[in-house]
């Protein structure tokens, strides 16, 4: 039962937070797909009056198909153009969801106007479109979005429901010829839909973000691993220099880590990483971003000028190296001994030493090994 209470309270705060950078960046591909998918399915839907027209339809049932789906690809050809520009504007995927729910919504009330109230409900080719549209948000990676589309499906075909129903009065029967009669059942069944097509599609969503964190987590510290540096941090280093601000890149790798893995063993290594990590994240502010990218290697990106940074990175290693390390922490009888961790780094700021993440990863691995040859235990910026 706990298991069950923390899956589900998981799912509640995965749906209900902002997701991770990470994932974000792969929902932003996700929206230009389905931006993409839009813009083919809209052009292909416009055959469907047409063709009606053809097997005998009525002329002003084929217009309004025409232009329902001549603004819906209009639309459809802006937010593809906005979904090109990755994860510029952070509210598309609410617009372009609210817009497809919406459109939706207006080619039902279309139908109410031009044919007849039961043609309007009634319909299955219209409706079905909902539950589409709320399974695409899965392509956006971002719980909130898809409780945003389904609540707004819900909430539109609801509103018009009772509406239609209002307008008919409590005793009128709704029906058409082509489409037969209202039954309010089947308007609470719809809804009962919307309602699962959003449980289940949150589901998936959940699923995708845990898959993305897992893949993007180093499971024994927790930090981002080198699927952040390599997603997250480009797109970081693009800002700064749109922004006209210097970054500082460092490489971090642990001292002789080798000597305690081989005099205490792997689990007390993992325990020594550990240690540097919780000493370092203590100390670190909002805006810089640590990670591990190698077993006892990482890369730590901060918001500062060259001087600024190398002042930042050596009160960080006088930080690690006052606060000990217990390798027999369980010991009984006698005082535990202390180990004394300390690291090497090396240091390239953007854009003088370079303007994309390779760059500044080699010219900064040139300085560690210098900080290395030199003694370790020290901060090189400069060669």
């Amino acid at each position: 039962m706990s298991t069950l209470r923390q899956t589900l309270h998981e799912l509640a705060s995965t749906l209900r937070d902002r997701p991770d950078e990470i994932v974000l960046d792969i929902g932003a591909g996700g929206e230009l797909l389905v931006a993409r998918i839009r813009f083919a399915a809209t052009a292909l839907l416009m055959l469907i009056p047409l063709i009606n027209f053809a097997a005998g339809g009525s002329l002003s049932e084929t217009m309004i198909g025409l232009i329902g789906t001549g603004g819906g690809l209009l639309l459809a050809w802006i937010w593809l153009i906005l979904a090109r520009q990755r994860r510029r504007f952070p509210w598309l995927s609410f617009a372009t969801s609210a817009s497809d729910i919406t459109m939706e919504t207006l080619v039902i009330v279309l139908v109410a106007i031009t044919q007849s109230p039961a043609a309007s409900l009634n319909t299955v080719i219209v409706w079905t479109c909902y539950p589409l549209s709320i399974f695409a948000t899965a392509l956006r990676n971002d719980g909130r979005v898809t409780l945003f589309a389904g609540l707004l499906a819900m909430a539109e075909y609801g509103a018009l429901a009772l509406w239609i129903f209002a307008q008919a009065g409590p005793h009128a029967v709704l029906s058409s010829p082509d489409y037969g009669v209202v039954s309010v059942s089947l308007q609470f069944q719809r809804m009962v839909l919307l309602l699962i097509a959003t449980l289940l599609t949150a589901v998936v969503v959940y699923r995708i973000q845990r898959l993305v964190l897992l893949s993007g987590t180093d499971t024994l510290t927790g930090l981002p691993n080198r699927s952040f540096l390599v997603h997250r941090v480009p797109q970081l280093v693009e800002h700064a220099l749109a922004s006209d601000i210097t970054v500082t890149l460092a490489i971090i790798d642990l001292d002789h880590f080798k000597r305690i893995n081989d005099d205490y063993g792997h689990p007390v290594g993992d325990r020594a990483l550990r240690h540097v990590v919780d000493v370092l994240d203590d100390a670190l502010d909002h805006d810089e971003y640590l990670m591990r990218v190698g077993g006892e290697e990482f890369v730590l990106l901060i918001h500062r000028p060259m001087g600024p940074a190398w002042e930042r990175m050596e009160a960080l290693r006088k930080r690690v190296m006052a606060v000990p390390f217990l390798p027999d922490e369980d010991a009984v009888g006698n005082a535990p001994t202390k180990c004394k961790l300390t690291f090497s780094a090396g240091l390239a700021s953007c854009p003088q030493d370079g303007s994309d993440v390779s760059s500044l990863m080699r010219r900064a691995d040139q300085r560690l090994r210098k900080a290395k040859h030199g003694g370790r235990n020290r901060v090189v910026a400069r060669e």
